[in-house]
């Protein structure tokens, strides 16, 4: 599989040969869908909470006596039953996030990424430089690649003046080469990477397929 490397206006300045099997094949949406739920999950604050009878301020003293007032019993104003009272069952915080194995993580951040470049959603930009921090040379980035929608730029390694000149582009959003994960690039439109954090990517996925080869010939070995 080939795929187009252009400069910022566009233009196609080289090509790159994807040699890596994983590159073809359906996507795995299933491993997407598990993904996307972790991702999701995890960004859940669950801060909502609730008073039981025994936070509630009050109803230390019992309202009436216990018997001979041919009403029910009751030892605080503050129980669930009564107006004013506490909550029963009712939420409060906690921790609800998870995590998916890593192997099953940088698997989706393959399917993602494959599932962009089939839906030519995925470009690869041969260098992203700057000498000063202006946003003017980057201006028309979104009208030349037709992004749309909110998307991601993927850089190798963030530098001040870089970080300066893009963070003014209100449809991208900028992540590192080793930050980038399957929720990141199926939220975006499109994904914008550049060729050096193209191949820093690569080469975080091979380490992946190696070291499942290395797990599966000691399997075997066994």
């Amino acid at each position: 599989m080939e795929l187009n490397v252009v400069d910022i206006n566009g233009k196609t300045v080289e090509t790159l040969t994807l040699k890596e099997a994983w590159w073809d094949g359906p996507v795995n949406t299933r491993l997407l869908a598990q993904a996307v739920h972790m991702y999701r999950t995890n960004q859940r604050a669950c801060i909502a909470s609730t008073k039981t009878r025994g936070d509630v301020s009050g109803g230390g003293k019992k309202p009436w006596k216990q018997k001979h007032t041919g009403r029910a019993r009751a030892g605080s104003t503050r129980s669930p039953l009564w107006r004013h009272g506490g909550v029963v069952f009712g939420p409060h915080p906690r921790d609800v996030s998870y995590h998916l194995p890593k192997t099953m993580r940088r698997k989706a951040l393959v399917e993602s990424l494959k599932g962009k470049l089939k839906d030519q959603e995925l470009v690869v930009i041969d260098r992203l430089q700057v000498t000063e921090p202006k946003t003017k040379p980057f201006g028309q980035l979104a009208k030349i690649f037709g992004v749309e929608h909110a998307s991601v730029i993927v850089l190798e390694e963030f530098s001040d003046s870089l970080v300066k000149s893009l963070r003014n582009l209100r449809t991208f959003e900028l992540r590192r080469a080793d930050d980038l994960n399957a929720f990141d690039v199926l939220n975006a439109h499109k994904v914008l990477i550049t060729t050096p954090a193209f191949q820093r990517v690569t080469q975080r996925l091979s380490r992946m397929r190696n070291g499942e080869c290395g797990m599966r010939n000691e399997q075997t070995h066994e």
